[in-house]
């Protein structure tokens, strides 16, 4: 498969999630690299990035790098053709983009009033909403083509999907806003944007968090780089696995966290690198983690590695 013709430095292609929970998603990315090992490519994601750490980057913000590594040619393909003006059916599989890759699910509903679809995922038993740019239908790479095959004069030109956050970061719109402060490293909390100011700052009203007197929501000033929408519901397995990263809902906030251990019941240990703690969490308290980079909700990336 390494000497397979197709594959070269600097062609586009898809990488298939070698994850349990993440299976039949893939990643758009470019071959950057051969490497060493001929059964391997050294690719780069084109919309997911991996955070820096502030050691390397001399312990300053926004150390964000187009994310690199090296995959097995077995989970690389082409990116598959498209249809031209295709109109999706009830009982088609499809591939839905969103959080920076596809992930494969089936329509379930005709077109709605606002001209969306249906979509369920068999791994998350869950329904989501996706309108008809945002889906293609689900193709294989099989032996070096296609299955289905592309009907003839059917194939449209491949197009962006749509990556980008409907909300604005405008006055009124709900927010989750991170601190330096020790001690909160990794945590989110929920607050409103109360009004826009200049050089990319933000007046907010937290949600939850009180004021020293305990007597009103506290309000403050907050920067771009610490501040983002607030993350749209992701398709998630019915459990989570071990060394995945989530959020946890704790003192009101959502906390940065792995799993370090599953347990019976749908319970999980959970370790947080910002202040060194493991703490046990139902299902009901965790969500897979996103980033906000470049304007769009992509999964954490450790999701993508071996």
């Amino acid at each position: 498969m390494a000497d397979d013709p197709h594959f070269e430095v600097g062609d586009e292609v898809e990488v298939t999630s070698p994850i349990h929970n993440m299976r039949g998603t893939t990643f758009q990315a470019k071959i950057v690299a051969k490497s060493r090992t001929k059964s391997k490519f050294k690719v780069e994601y084109n919309r997911v990035k991996a955070r820096i750490d502030r050691k390397i980057s001399g312990g300053h913000k926004g150390g964000n790098a187009a994310l690199r590594e090296e995959v097995d040619a077995a989970l690389l393909r082409p990116p598959p053709p498209r249809e031209n003006d295709y109109r999706f059916k009830l009982g088609d599989v499809v591939d839905a983009f969103f959080c920076g890759g596809w992930w494969e699910g089936v329509v379930v509903s005709d077109v709605l009033v606002d001209n969306t679809l249906g979509v369920y995922f068999r791994f998350a038993k869950e329904k989501f909403e996706f309108e008809p740019e945002e889906l293609r239908l689900h193709r294989e790479w099989v032996e070096g083509s296609w299955v289905p095959p592309l009907q003839q004069g059917d194939v449209l030109d491949a197009k962006e999907p749509k990556i980008q956050m409907k909300e604005e970061l405008m006055e009124g719109t709900t927010v989750e806003v991170c601190t330096d402060e020790d001690g909160f490293q990794g945590a989110w909390f929920a607050a409103n944007i109360v009004k826009v100011m200049e050089k990319d700052k933000f007046f907010i009203r937290y949600k939850t968090i009180k004021t020293d007197d305990n007597k009103e929501l506290l309000t403050e000033e907050v920067d771009a780089e610490h501040i983002r929408p607030r993350p749209p519901k992701v398709v998630a397995a019915e459990s989570f696995s071990l060394t995945e990263e989530v959020d946890a809902f704790y003192n009101d906030g959502w906390w940065e966290g792995v799993i370090r251990k599953v347990l019976p019941g749908r319970r999980y240990k959970v370790y947080f690198k910002g202040t060194d703690d493991e703490l046990m969490f139902q299902h009901s308290d965790l969500r897979p983690r996103q980033d906000w980079m470049d304007r769009t909700w992509v999964m954490a990336s450790q999701a993508l590695k071996h």
